[in-house]
């Protein structure tokens, strides 16, 4: 689709003149994502969507711009807008492919993700400002809950046919006492890795980056390396983060934490 047939902010159409535009579909984000493509120009993309209590463009443009002072690279933002009833966000796209896309091998794609992950852990928390600590993670997800947002269709195959209700329930029981905290991508799945060759080049969808516990990230990686690439890759991820003897009720719980989000 050529761009002048989107209706775009003003402030983005000079910018973006000339550019074609393609749908992407890979991601579960609640945006609308537009890959944007021209001869000789950085790769761009464009989201949108409708603001609101639960948005999360504006969180993640705050994020990307904090992460990019701490040395990570993320896809740089160039321009946000409110238009036609959306929130936007124009950014320039990071080179390479995201790891569930990825040619290159399993073994390597799990190099990859440990060395993204234990390069974001290292980050200091205490210089981190979105929290995204147990307590108002777990109130969020009940808002969400009371809000009508969380799909029960949708839920992993070990608790499909239950209620968000009786999710929730499980939630506050099987709440950790204890977090180890480090700033975690919030959403650290294959496609949200991006590698250039065989090393890794950034991270996108950064809407939910902030401090939380590490099994926040760890739980997420090992759920989508089991669905991308088998099972039998997961303990050697682990072995590569430095995490060999994971909890396994830490991992199951924020999996269970996912599903309101």
């Amino acid at each position: 689709m050529q761009i002048e047939e989107i209706d775009l902010p003003r402030a983005f159409r000079d910018r973006l003149s000339g550019y074609t535009s393609e749908k992407d579909t890979l991601g579960q984000s609640a945006s609308t994502v537009l890959m944007l493509k021209a001869d000789r120009q950085p790769l761009l993309v464009v989201k949108h969507e409708k603001p609101g209590p639960f948005a999360e463009l504006e969180n993640e443009a705050a994020r990307l711009e904090w992460l990019a002072t701490q040395g990570l690279p993320c896809p740089r933002v160039l321009g946000q807008a409110q238009h036609a009833g959306q929130s936007w966000l124009l950014m320039e796209a990071i080179g390479g492919l995201d790891l569930a896309s990825s040619r290159l091998s399993p073994a390597e794609r799990i190099v990859i993700l440990a060395d993204a992950l234990r390069r974001l852990h290292r980050l200091n928390p205490a210089k981190c400002p979105f929290d995204h600590r147990l307590r108002g993670r777990i109130a969020a997800a009940e808002a969400r809950m009371a809000a009508g947002l969380v799909d029960e269709d949708d839920f992993d195959d070990e608790r499909r046919g239950k209620t968000a209700r009786e999710l929730f329930g499980e939630l506050q029981v099987r709440r950790p006492n204890e977090e180890q905290l480090v700033v975690t991508h919030g959403d650290a799945c294959l496609p949200n890795i991006v590698a250039r060759g065989d090393r890794f080049a950034g991270f996108i969808d950064c809407g939910r980056l902030g401090v939380a516990d590490l099994y926040q990230d760890i739980a997420l990686a090992c759920r989508s390396i089991s669905y991308n690439l088998g099972k039998d890759w997961v303990q050697p991820f682990l072995d590569l983060y430095g995490l060999p003897n994971p909890d396994p009720e830490k991992l199951s719980f924020y999996c269970l934490l996912d599903e309101f989000f």
